[in-house]
């Protein structure tokens, strides 16, 4: 091959491959070494550089120079002074020679060894570029064509390279065809012995921000800032939105004419129904925000647990929390805080029974438990339990001593009293509210009871003998008889 024909295939792999010239030659210098070293043999140390003036691969042979011909151990590895001056007169005994080969005639084998070589070095430099390439772009939105499926995962052609939608990743009820354009998140991208792996999501919550970036100029001119969005893919989401303009509507600027730019998102996700809310620095202001189109009554709020108990009027509750808790449990993805959902009325018989309950301990009366309940005991047996200072938080037990008074007197009602001390002003069981997924779930069972009529009934029958042993008769009868002595204190 003459200069012309190398130098020109050098610049046309380089064009349609994207590789940079310095790396084919590279290619071509290690194939022409490895076939020559299987010519020469394993011993023989050989060199093979390109000439970008002659347009060749020379190979070099390097041998020692030694004093003459008897010294000579191998003839592959050394050559006599003499001949090596003929060579290079500059050279000296004990110096490497490079002795310039003719390239030889190169048969099917080594030509095969030649060409394997080169198709390496190129398959790793064009696996580099493209690492390169993507790995910049993670984060970003991702156009191909649905190629194939492999065990539910879909195979993304996106031109120089595949990518892997897994199933997981797919929106539930997406079906996908070969030739089907799909756009998803690049979420990673990770290089493999057989090269980079690109995988691809539509179920993440970046994913619909951005779409929304797509859409909506202000949010891609850094005006409109979408601060957390919080998804059940295919279902609903909710992204809040805070404006770094006063002049501009964040929700608005998302929504759009008509709903003509939140209509495009929704159509993207298949049908996603999506909330968009102002974002608020005020945690209260935000949950209300997020419960919407709920009204809430009221919150109280715990910062040390981050959760909050949001009161809704009863008409309003299962809009607060949902279809199968829907609603609540994105508000709480969203927010970031546990939310727990009660109603007006449920809420007022929880406060009375605590009360009731609390009233229990020697010395408490209804105002008293009024201020144990606000600073978040609901029953005696919570006062035993507690260490004394904490309970110095209660109004009125303010030093270590009238809170250890307070919790000696709790703990002595527990001994006393057992089973008993759960009782509400009814005599049923106090109402047990659990928090799942940031759903209420509302229920009664009575404490240490097992499932199932026959254990209640035999609880129920073990919380009479205890009554009747303390000497405070029926459930019913002197729990009310207890409360009318309270309100006589």
């Amino acid at each position: 091959m003459n200069i012309t024909d190398l130098s020109r295939v050098i610049e046309q792999v380089g064009k349609d491959r994207g590789i940079k010239k310095e790396i084919i030659i590279e290619a071509l210098e290690q194939a022409v070494l490895s076939a020559a070293q299987k010519r020469f043999g394993v011993g023989a140390q050989l060199e093979s550089h390109y000439n970008p003036e002659s347009g060749e691969i020379e190979l070099f042979q390097f041998k020692t120079v030694v004093e003459n011909e008897d010294e000579i151990a191998d003839p592959d590895m050394d050559i006599d002074l003499e001949a090596a001056r003929s060579l290079d007169p500059e050279v000296n005994i004990g110096d490497d020679l490079g002795i310039k080969l003719d390239t030889p005639t190169f048969g099917r084998i080594d030509a095969q060894t030649a060409k394997q070589v080169i198709f390496q070095k190129v398959r790793d430099a064009e696996r580099d570029i493209i690492f390169n390439e993507f790995i910049g772009r993670k984060g970003e939105l991702i156009s191909g064509i649905a190629r194939r499926a492999e065990r539910g995962n879909v195979v993304i052609d996106l031109g120089k390279t595949d990518a892997l939608l897994p199933r997981s990743e797919i929106i539930p009820g997406e079906t996908y065809k070969t030739g089907d354009r799909v756009q998803a998140y690049l979420s990673d991208v990770v290089m493999t012995p057989r090269g980079p792996q690109l995988y691809l999501t539509r179920t993440a919550p970046q994913f619909l921000m951005k779409l929304f970036e797509q859409e909506v100029p202000e949010i891609r001119d850094q005006i409109v800032e979408i601060r957390v969005a919080a998804r059940e893919p295919g279902a609903r989401a909710k992204i809040a939105v805070v404006s770094k303009d006063r002049d501009v509507d964040p929700v608005g600027a998302c929504v759009g004419m008509k709903g003509v730019r939140v209509q495009a998102v929704i159509h993207e996700l298949r049908g996603e129904r999506i909330d968009i809310i102002p974002w608020n620095e005020n945690h209260a202001l935000f949950v209300k925000s997020a419960l919407a189109p709920a009204e809430i009554s009221s919150i109280k709020m715990d910062e040390r647990n981050r959760a909050m108990e949001i009161m809704v009027e009863d008409n309003q509750l299962s809009l607060a929390i949902g279809k199968r808790g829907q609603n609540v449990r994105l508000a709480a993805k969203l927010t970031g805080w546990k939310l727990d959902i009660i109603s007006k009325t449920k809420l007022q018989k929880r406060v009375a029974d605590a009360v009731f309950n609390l009233q229990h301990i020697d010395g408490v009366n209804e105002t008293l438990a009024q201020a144990i309940y606000q600073t978040g005991y609901l029953n005696v047996f919570q006062v035993a339990e507690a260490p004394a200072e904490n309970l110095t938080k209660i109004p009125g037990y303010g030093s270590e001593e009238e809170a250890a008074g307070l919790k000696a007197r709790a703990q002595a009602v527990v001994e006393k009293g057992g089973d008993a001390i759960m009782l509400s002003k009814d005599g049923t069981p106090l109402e047990s509210i659990q928090t799942k997924a940031g759903a209420m779930v509302i229920g009664t069972a009575p404490v240490g009871a097992a499932a199932g009529n026959d254990a209640k009934s035999m609880a129920e029958q073990r919380l009479r003998e205890a009554l009747a042993a303390a000497g405070m008769g029926s459930a019913s009868s002197d729990a009310h008889k207890t409360e009318s002595e309270h309100k006589n204190k």
